[in-house]
């Protein structure tokens, strides 16, 4: 079973590319939480595990991350575009 991680940063609008952002700045939202994230990938369909202690290694804060169980299936890149997406929409 492949595990992928997703970090907050990976969704923060406040990032650049280069300091870890992966989707567009359109579809970034301002300070993504963990719980925010593992609520989008359960609507997505996969199992989230949150794991609260972990930090990415371009931040200097733990703000945690996700682990997205089950996405055999989807490309790490669509995966994060979808999640951004439903926390975009979790939060209107």
């Amino acid at each position: 079973m492949i595990e992928n991680v997703v970090y907050p940063a990976y969704l923060d609008a406040d990032y650049s590319r280069s300091e870890g952002r992966r989707v567009p700045l359109d579809e970034a939202v301002e300070d993504p939480t963990v719980d925010e994230i593992a609520k989008a990938v359960q609507q997505v369909g996969y199992d989230a595990v949150v794991e609260r202690d972990k930090s990415y290694s371009r931040e200097f804060e733990s703000r945690g991350r996700v682990l997205v169980q089950g996405a055999d299936d989807a490309s790490k890149n669509d995966l994060v575009q979808a999640i951004a997406a439903y926390v975009a929409i979790l939060r209107d």
